[in-house]
């Protein structure tokens, strides 16, 4: 893939951060070429459109020429993209007869919005004319567009996993994430010693605390936990973080989910709390406290509802997943397992 020259803003040094660069990332770059090609042949092929006068599909991905990058720097990401695509489409009329043609994309890039993306239908060369190829320029076009905001999306989110992703004091808002998704409020959460599923069997549950320490002070901490990007950090995977009362997460590919319940910036959150594999709508009632002392933050996080058997497996997520990736992701100190 080609690299800028240093004269351009673009050029970019390849480096990794290393113990003397936790909170200060280098710029670093990954090649998403290869992965983009796959991904737009992917949605591209399959992608159908029909009316009274028949049905039209792309059958082939022919041509897929460009690069795409994405840049790393100070938790800011920043894609590069341009691609110029061609496809065969494959038409069949209500009569049973069969029609080809070609779609081709010539400006697929960062630099364009998809308003302005030019989407080129013909129909094959020695192909008698058809109404198809009217419902392939108008609805199969669109489908299109709306595919290529599939692969920009997917960019974003898929392949930005395990990125450098943002350091706390340098956090930029708009880091190259989607806005967060809104989802459906969650069942109401249980914290008694025995809570009912909806299908009426009681959970035997327990409550505990843990507590942990961080060289930094609580409005840093907080941060953390209420900031998709960095959410996304230090579990080192795609993540929705919807930090408002009522709000919903999703972290770990789904396997832990819940609603914020309270926040109250640099003191407190209040959440419903769940792993993936406990039993159907049984949420526990998490609170964490940012404690301040002189400068550093303790991290007491109170848990009530856990189920009884879920116990010292919910324990150690919190320390291996969240106290422990902070630490190793944001340069406080981890402990290596």
């Amino acid at each position: 893939m080609a690299k800028w020259g240093k004269g351009d803003p673009r050029w970019i040094v390849e480096e990794r951060a290393d113990a003397t660069n936790v909170n200060n990332w280098h710029w670093t770059e990954r090649d998403a070429t290869n992965w983009s090609s796959e991904k737009l042949k992917e949605l591209l092929l399959g992608v159908r459109v029909e009316n009274e006068d028949g049905s039209c599909e792309v059958t082939e991905v022919s041509q897929v020429e460009g690069e795409a990058s994405i840049n790393n720097r100070k938790g800011k990401l920043i894609f590069f993209y341009e691609w110029n695509l061609k496809m065969t489409w494959t038409g069949t009329a209500k009569s049973g007869i069969k029609y080809k043609g070609t779609v081709e994309i010539s400006n697929l890039s960062d630099e364009n919005d998809m308003d302005d993306l030019d989407i080129a239908v013909s129909l094959g060369k020695d192909e008698p004319e058809t109404d198809l190829t009217a419902l392939m320029k108008k609805e199969g076009a669109k489908k299109i567009r709306e595919t290529m905001g599939m692969y920009m999306d997917a960019l974003r989110t898929e392949f930005t996993q395990g990125m450098i992703l943002p350091t706390i004091n340098d956090l930029s808002k708009d880091a190259g994430a989607q806005p967060t998704p809104k989802v459906d409020k969650a069942q109401p959460a249980s914290g008694n010693a025995a809570s009912k599923t909806s299908a009426g069997v009681k959970i035997p549950t327990c409550r505990f605390i843990l507590k942990d320490h961080f060289p930094a002070p609580p409005e840093e901490i907080y941060r953390v936990f209420v900031t998709q990007e960095l959410v996304q950090g230090f579990t080192h995977s795609a993540a929705v973080v919807d930090a408002e009362k009522g709000g919903k997460f999703k972290l770990l590919e789904g396997n832990v989910t819940g609603e914020f319940l309270e926040l109250v910036p640099e003191q407190k959150i209040g959440m419903k709390w769940r792993f993936k594999t406990w039993p159907t709508e049984h949420y526990a009632n998490i609170t964490i406290h940012f404690v301040d002392q002189s400068g550093e933050t303790e991290l007491k996080v109170d848990c009530k509802g856990v189920p009884v058997n879920e116990e010292d497996r919910t324990k150690d997520g919190w320390k291996r997943y969240y106290f422990e990736g902070i630490k190793q992701t944001f340069g406080y100190g981890a402990r290596l397992y």
